[in-house]
């Protein structure tokens, strides 16, 4: 079966995201916010537990001061916003599915709206300085934190390893018959 043009354009979109570090000073509109919050409400988890809490922050010294943070968060600085989310740590295996299939949402919702992001994370010592910084309880996991905003430039074109470096085809390094 062919490949529709609605689905084509689908998969271009998907293909589309790209990790976008720098960002305008402009705010993101609050109804534009709350779409990508709907659409991160509506992301699968496991056993449809739905795990993930997300701390949306706004404020700009406490964005300078998760860009501080250890881990790879220094892009968080020049956001509009961050959505830091927060597991409960329960079950480690299956959160960390959970905390990247909705982090990827935010990021596609993000790029539905004109806005730039990129995924970002604290270390074990960067996670217990933002717990406190976002009143976060000490029983929850705190980890991935994504930037959001308007780019400050059209983000390069992406470079993907061939198909064929990439997929296995019924078992791992046999020719495909």
């Amino acid at each position: 079966m062919a490949q529709t043009d609605t689905a084509r354009q689908i998969t271009d979109f998907l293909k589309s995201l790209r990790a976008i570090r720098q960002y305008e000073p402009t705010l993101v509109p609050e109804d534009v916010v709350r779409d990508i919050l709907d659409v991160a409400r509506w992301s699968g988890s496991a056993s449809n537990q739905q795990p993930a809490e997300i701390v949306v922050v706004h404020d700009r010294p406490t964005l300078k001061a998760l860009a501080g943070l250890e881990g790879y968060v220094g892009h968080l600085a020049s956001a509009a916003l961050a959505m830091v989310v927060v597991m409960p740590g329960k079950w480690e295996e299956g959160e960390v599915f959970d905390e990247g299939r909705l982090s990827e949402r935010i990021m596609l919702a993000g790029l539905a709206h004109g806005l730039g992001s990129s995924i970002g994370w604290f270390d074990d010592t960067g996670s217990n300085e933002a717990r406190r910084l976002l009143n976060v309880p000490n029983d929850r996991r705190l980890r991935t934190a994504i930037a959001l905003g308007y780019a400050t430039a059209k983000p390069r074109r992406g470079r993907r390893k061939p198909p064929e470096r990439l997929v296995q085809w019924e078992r791992y390094g046999e020719p495909r018959g």
